[in-house]
């Protein structure tokens, strides 16, 4: 009997065709952004922000930013999937519940937060996390959305400037990655190939 999860990492597609008359929620968009938010994060930051266009009017901006992508039209809803510069002053909010719960040695938070602001004080390592905790959650994303019965389909084809002016995102978050979320509509591609393990595993 093959694992479910691993049964979902394999059959997963990038979808470029949905069904465009296929509506969410709030309450289905507000789970799969909470189910992408369980992923890996350093120092716990969770440095990450989901803005989900589901609109006409709002995708239909995004669309034109994204060189014209259907998908994010015709998606029920494209997220646009924003890292956040690291600031290691929030750690300790973060970490509260944790250590009041009793994992965590609550004089092992100012060491945490130390650590953060030492690594992340060079902009291009705040940027590196950034884009790390967004790709991180986007991936989940990508996944929580097959668990639920949903197609998705990244892009990194759109204009990050234009994206970051037009939707109103502050000077420390960075438009990583599109995401979109619905019903797939037929003509989808199945997995592409992989390339064989000799290629790109070396055990050390």
């Amino acid at each position: 009997m093959t694992n479910p999860a691993i049964a979902l990492i394999e059959r997963r597609v990038s979808a470029n065709r949905f069904d465009a008359g296929h509506a969410l929620s709030d309450a289905e968009i507000e789970e799969l952004t909470r189910l992408a938010t369980r992923a890996p994060t350093a120092y716990n930051l969770q440095n990450w922000r989901f803005v989900a266009v589901r609109t006409p009017e709002a995708k239909a901006r995004l669309q034109s930013l994204a060189h014209g992508q259907a998908k994010v039209s015709d998606a029920a809803v494209t997220f646009i999937v924003c890292g956040l510069l690291p600031d290691h002053a929030t750690i300790p909010d973060r970490l509260r519940s944790f250590v009041e719960a009793g994992y965590m040695p609550a004089d092992m938070v100012a060491g945490w937060q130390e650590g953060a602001r030492a690594q992340y004080a060079d902009p291009q390592r705040a940027r590196d996390e950034a884009v790390r905790s967004a790709s991180l959650g986007a991936a989940t994303l990508i996944h929580a959305a097959e668990a639920l019965g949903l197609a998705s389909g990244p892009m990194v084809g759109f204009d990050a400037e234009g994206v970051a002016r037009e939707f109103g995102l502050g000077p420390k978050q960075v438009p990583v990655m599109l995401v979109a979320v619905g019903r797939a509509a037929p003509g989808n591609w199945p997995q592409k190939p992989r390339r064989p393990l000799a290629e790109v595993l070396e055990i050390a």
